[in-house]
């Protein structure tokens, strides 16, 4: 576990909107603990810093709540529509050699086809890994896909010890041609066809 993801936060013991408010005023951050059969424990968090653990998805931060250690996955954040600053957070309690499921994002690396486009119909994949050990991504090389070719989740690669939760048989990415090109060539499809059609005719007039 990464010094960067220490963390020393206080108990609360006030609750509502307005306490909630006051922390937020103070550069803090509310959250509540759970999990492993145990009460929820509402704790204080330092905004700077869990601001910047929290730019990573899936992030697990090693708790010092007034001399008790314990560490947490990031499960939820609620931020403000507006300002996006970050209201509130859910915390759930791991332990070490504990396995989670979470959602992964999705990297593509590579260049399809020239001509051809990519198009990423599943942005996350939900897999099992170690709570200590959860990937950053999953990548995805499209490297040389011509058009129509397609990548299920059961064709991806995992990350050492994943396991994937995801149904297997969706689609992850999408390899085709643009749009127009795909148009213009059935223009230029019909095109010929009305010109054979053409020529026919006239032969049979003479």
């Amino acid at each position: 576990m990464s010094d960067d993801n220490k963390l020393s936060v206080e108990l609360r013991t006030k609750f509502g909107k307005g306490a909630a408010r006051k922390i937020r005023a103070a550069s803090k951050i509310p959250a509540v603990l759970y999990g492993h059969g145990t009460d929820p424990v509402h704790v204080t968090l330092p905004g700077h810093e869990t601001m910047l653990i929290t730019r990573r998805s899936n992030s697990i931060l090693e708790l010092d709540i007034e001399g008790t250690h314990q560490l947490a996955l990031v499960k939820d954040i609620q931020r403000d529509p507006v300002r996006q600053i970050i209201e509130h957070i859910d915390l759930v309690i791991v332990r070490a050699g504990e396995r989670v499921e979470v959602e992964v994002p999705v990297h593509i690396e590579g260049e399809s086809y020239p001509g051809t486009i990519h198009v990423v119909e599943t942005n996350t994949l939900l897999l099992e890994v170690l709570a200590t050990n959860i990937p950053q991504n999953v990548v995805v090389s499209i490297e040389g896909l011509e058009d129509g070719a397609q990548i299920q989740a059961q064709e991806i690669t995992l990350p050492e010890g994943a396991k994937l939760i995801t149904d297997p048989e969706i689609l992850v990415v999408n390899v085709s041609l643009p749009r127009a090109e795909v148009a213009e060539g059935d223009e230029a499809t019909e095109g010929e066809s009305s010109d054979d059609s053409a020529d026919a005719d006239s032969g049979s007039g003479e």
